[in-house]
């Protein structure tokens, strides 16, 4: 099943006057969505009963849940006392996502800063294996850790990144984010032939599997010569990406990824506009 949602909650959940996540479930639901990101961008901070509550009226209303893991995860770096520092971020991130009732759990792999590219990117896969390795010895076994390409030109995680990354083992799969992809490429993705490239590279990389049930985070993004500056909202018509060349893709080839908007502020009523041009793309 091809599923639609926000990441976190959007301006308008707030000013219809609900004031916790608990709400969210229902409140996206009714709108005819079917997918919600919670985000631990700053810490993981979430307490078991909370995340329990959320988890039970996701259930309740057939939303999947995903997580966002701490923004500060630098898998480029080689020292040990970093890589437990990762690894730490990344099981409380595991952790929390079991309280919600999340499998999939998004992650950014890292930057560059003054290393040399081929060899920050060696750290990242090297680093990557060891932690999978440990959060399955430590009993983490259901999970699915999505590499999530990355806006700025300086930052670890082009598409070949990705696609590499998700071979690093079975339970990493890629999180296409494809506003930073087209900030990075300095506006390449225009056309529907845009998109099918990045598919057929990605699945040539990830495998089919992979690809056809990937993560996708989605937005429209102001971009310098550096790579990503902003995320806007549907109602930007300059920078893009649009999305309805892509969703004719995925109804042509039956894709079932789970596809999050993080507008900015008008996520939920832009993850309802992408699942509109959907079903008129699948008529």
């Amino acid at each position: 099943m091809i599923r639609f949602g926000p990441a976190g909650n959007s301006d308008a959940f707030y000013e219809e006057g609900y004031k916790h996540t608990v709400d969210a479930p229902k409140w996206i639901h009714d709108m005819g969505l079917n997918a919600f990101e919670y985000s631990f961008g700053r810490g993981v901070k979430l307490k078991e009963e909370t995340g329990a509550a959320i988890r039970e009226k996701a259930g309740e209303f057939g939303v999947a849940m995903s997580v966002h893991a701490p923004y500060y995860i630098n898998l480029a770096n080689d020292t040990e006392e970093k890589f437990e520092k990762n690894l730490t971020y990344f099981r409380e991130s595991t952790v929390a996502a079991g309280y919600l009732g999340a499998q999939r759990i998004v992650f950014h792999p890292g930057s560059c800063a003054k290393c040399d590219r081929s060899v920050a990117f060696e750290n990242v896969k090297k680093n990557l294996k060891r932690i999978i390795g440990a959060l399955k010895d430590e009993g983490f076994q259901n999970y699915i850790y999505c590499a999530e390409t990355m806006g700025k030109l300086n930052q670890i995680a082009d598409l070949d990144e990705v696609g590499e990354l998700s071979q690093v083992d079975d339970c990493i799969y890629p999180a296409i984010d494809f506003g930073h992809l087209n900030a990075r490429t300095l506006g390449g993705i225009r056309t529907g032939n845009d998109y099918r490239a990045i598919i057929e590279k990605l699945k040539n990389s990830a495998g089919e599997e992979k690809t056809n049930h990937m993560h996708v985070h989605f937005s429209h993004i102001q971009y310098t010569d550096k790579g990503e500056k902003m995320h806007l909202t549907f109602e930007d018509k300059q920078w893009g990406p649009f999305f309805e060349p892509l969703a004719e893709i995925l109804a042509e080839r039956n894709m079932e990824p789970v596809i999050i908007c993080e507008s900015k502020g008008t996520q939920a009523r832009d993850a309802l506009a992408m699942k509109e041009m959907y079903e008129a793309a699948k008529k």
